[in-house]
């Protein structure tokens, strides 16, 4: 029915009721990506749109396109003083820990009649990956806080373990292929992929903040582009020299996220829009390429349930428990890893590669990874907060707020930023006026947040429980700051 549509007013109509089923997804916690997918099929060719899209290469252009904006954004959002402590558990478990699970998935799924050994690990480095986005909004949606250091071990393991399921996808399809190729070649081509990855992502971002200082553009809108071209140019450079795209385009980000800048937060703000801007387009274009009615039969269910039995219960587990063998976890936060092992978008896209390369068994994979998906999304997505409960790991989630101001650094300002403060009870600065803090030099309160109003702080305004400082300096001074709070607030707890 759509094709015969104008293809502007179909466009704007599929973004409107994402945009509509994103919020709603918050209300009937149900995943974002489970309702975005659910309208590409609805619009294709078994739905009432009735869009015929069975084109795998351009999906997997699109999913390509978009996936490294994705990944982007998320390391433009995380900070390196926050995956610091965990960068080496997160990297063992982003690299090991895939290939461990599509070792351990592939074992099962070699015992189904359909599948020979081979494809079996096809499908195993197809579905190896976790999800960032769908861990995140779930526990979200959810209001789900995590304690310690698990929630930037997950964020960071998540964003950082498509370049490995990718690689282990293409080496298992050039296997199928050419069987002739010997294995130390494929490694070789590995640790190629891997060092060209990380250095070029380095490199990109620190050029990308140099020249950023540099640039006198006029236009402060002209910025956004800026900063699309640094993520194509840093995945297409790297492509060019044999590296790992999407791992390049991550560590830029990262890289970029505690560099200095003008507009930094205002570009930060766009490709996180954008991001979610390409993830619509991604589930929407994916949802399409999928037939509903190839999906809901007896081979594809029954296929699709032993394995998403074999992921969640047998693989992920043990790749999880051997990476972090010599880690500090304890056997809850373990578990709770283990079962955050969400499949998402990177999964379908990885799963249009066979389909590229004409593999006799494609669209039956396609179907079969997409049921996984779908079991993974709806099973460990709607428990992921009862899990954290039951394993005591939850913890109270902050809710972002929204001020009513707006700034970017200037140049030559150093590396200054703004931090939220939360005043907790225990905090001996309660009760206090503003006059009688003792910051650091450079240190400012900006405004003061107490329930729905929002405080112009004067030197007589008294500090009260649950307040929320917004504090401007230069970043060790404002890490100073949090630290003083929290010490006079355990010396109080300790003389009670």
């Amino acid at each position: 029915m759509l094709q015969t549509i104008n293809p502007f007013l179909v466009a704007g109509f599929l973004f409107f009721l994402s945009l509509v089923a994103g919020t709603l997804s918050e209300k009937i916690k149900v995943p974002a990506l489970i309702l975005f997918l659910g309208i590409g099929m609805l619009a294709g060719v078994d739905g009432p749109g009735g869009l015929d899209f069975s084109d795998a290469n351009a999906a997997n252009q699109v999913g390509t396109f978009a996936l490294a904006f994705i990944l982007f954004s998320g390391g433009f959002q995380t900070q390196w003083s926050d995956i610091k402590p965990i960068v080496t558990q997160g990297v063992v478990l982003s690299t090991l820990g895939v290939l461990l699970t599509a070792v351990a998935a592939a074992v099962p799924i070699a015992m189904l009649p359909q599948f020979t050994y081979k494809d079996a690990f096809l499908l195993g480095a197809i579905i190896s990956s976790t999800d960032a986005a769908a861990v995140f909004s779930i526990l979200r949606t959810q209001k789900i806080g995590l304690k310690g250091t698990l929630k930037p071990m997950l964020e960071f393991e998540s964003g950082s373990n498509d370049p490995m399921a990718v690689f282990l996808t293409i080496t298992a399809i050039t296997w199928l292929t050419s069987p002739d190729v010997p294995l130390s070649e494929l490694a070789v081509k590995f640790v190629v992929q891997m060092l060209a990855g990380g250095i070029m992502g380095f490199v990109m971002g620190k050029f990308a903040c140099y020249m950023i200082q540099r640039l006198e553009v006029a236009n402060e809108a002209l910025y956004p582009v800026w900063g699309i071209s640094i993520v194509m140019m840093t995945f297409g450079i790297t492509e060019t020299v044999y590296g790992n795209g999407y791992l390049a385009v991550y560590i830029c980000g990262i890289v970029m996220c505690d560099g200095n800048f003008l507009y930094k937060h205002s570009l930060q703000r766009f490709h996180d829009g954008f991001a979610w801007l390409m993830q619509i387009i991604m589930f929407l274009v994916l949802g399409l390429l999928v037939n509903p009615l190839d999906v809901i039969n007896i081979p594809v269910i029954s296929a699709g349930l032993l394995i998403s039995f074999a992921l969640m219960f047998i693989a992920r587990p043990i790749a999880v428990f051997i990476c972090t063998i010599f880690g500090k976890l304890n056997f809850r936060e373990k578990l709770f890893v283990s079962w955050t092992g969400l499949r998402g978008a990177v999964p379908i896209i990885l799963a249009t590669y066979p389909l590229t390369e004409g593999h006799p068994q494609a669209k039956y994979m396609f179907n079969v990874i997409f049921f996984v998906v779908l079991t993974s999304v709806m099973l460990q997505g709607k428990t992921l907060g009862w899990a954290a409960k039951l394993l005591k790991l939850d913890a109270a989630v902050r809710e972002a707020k929204t001020y009513p101001l707006a700034f970017d650094i200037t140049p030559g300002s150093g590396n200054q930023e703004t931090r939220e403060v939360d005043l907790l009870p225990d905090y001996a600065i309660i009760g206090h006026e503003v006059k009688e803090l003792k910051f650091p030099e450079g240190v400012s309160i900006l405004l003061i947040n107490r329930g729905s109003k929002f405080l112009i702080p004067k030197g007589g305004t008294v500090l009260e429980s649950g307040d929320t400082l917004l504090l401007f300096g230069e970043r060790a001074k404002l890490s100073e700051v949090e630290k003083n709070l929290s010490v006079q607030a355990d010396n109080n707890n300790e003389s009670k």
